[in-house]
């Protein structure tokens, strides 16, 4: 049996972009302590969601995909053999953003990163303010605890990336969110567990959590965390996290399941490529 011990985390903004760093050290210290060998952060981990607002004043925060604050992880990745996976905002040029995720490996190498693809725009999600749509496709990269894949949250609701990720021989998918009450409680239950049963790896889905009133007052979005670690059958691998505070989850995965979970269902075997032509057609 071939297991790894994998975490994830949660928390709100502290109100400075120094802090949110030093916090984040902190958890891959902690996930260190306690044995794990690789660690999600939430959706851009080091600031507020800025979505909130349409303001070109977090443009600030964007920075490139091997900058300073990748590579302060990076060299943390090394310290502690540890794979990361760093979901920033993305400076590709002056004026051209993106919603990334950088994957590091456990030697402090960077392996790559991804896009975010599905870019949304309704009331306090304001992201094509910020973001342009990814345009990478959906890789995956070969790591110390095996091929990881990633999704950031909105591309959740898109079956089609998920299924991408495991047609790429992912056997670990990452979706770092910033997700709230509303429309979404529902699908937050049913998606992740949907997608990994459909694709037989498992999903790691670590969200934000509490009130970012420190930022936005009255306007702040209450984030309710409950991220989330789901298996190849579409179990949670322990409890939820919490719904109001921050917190670090630790938890062990058998990589095994992914193997019996693929020779049990032959979704892969019984896929009919040549009948879903209407799903990509413009």
């Amino acid at each position: 049996m071939t297991v790894i011990k994998a975490a994830i985390t949660q928390t709100t903004w502290t109100g400075d972009k120094e802090s949110m760093l030093d916090k984040h050290e902190q958890f891959v210290r902690d996930a260190a302590a306690q044995g794990a060998q690789v660690i999600c952060f939430q959706e851009l981990f080091y600031g507020p969601y800025f979505g909130i607002t349409q303001d070109k004043k977090y443009y600030r925060y964007a920075e490139p995909a091997d900058g300073p604050i990748v590579q302060r992880f990076a060299a943390l990745a090394k310290e502690f053999s540890m794979v990361m996976i760093l979901p920033i905002y993305e400076e590709d040029m002056t004026g051209v953003y993106y919603n990334t995720a950088v994957v590091v490996d456990a030697d402090g190498t960077i392996k790559g990163k991804y896009r975010k693809n599905h870019i949304p725009h309704v009331d306090k999600f304001w992201e094509k303010f910020y973001f342009r749509p990814g345009n990478m496709g959906y890789p995956v990269f070969d790591t110390a605890v095996g091929k990881v894949g990633v999704v950031i949250c909105y591309d959740r609701h898109f079956p089609e990336g998920w299924r991408e990720l495991g047609l790429n021989g992912a056997h670990l998918a990452f979706n770092p969110n910033a997700t709230k009450p509303g429309l979404s409680n529902r699908l937050w239950e049913i998606e992740q567990p949907a997608a990994a049963v459909a694709n037989g790896y498992f999903v790691l889905a670590p969200n934000r959590v509490g009130l970012e009133d420190n930022e936005y007052g009255d306007e702040a979005v209450n984030f309710y965390g409950n991220s989330q670690i789901v298996d190849p059958r579409g179990n949670y691998v322990g409890e939820l996290g919490s719904g109001t505070d921050e917190e670090l989850m630790i938890r062990e995965l058998d990589m095994d399941l992914v193997q019996q979970m693929r020779d049990d269902w032959q979704f892969y075997r019984d896929r009919r490529p040549d009948s879903y032509g209407e799903i990509v057609a413009p």
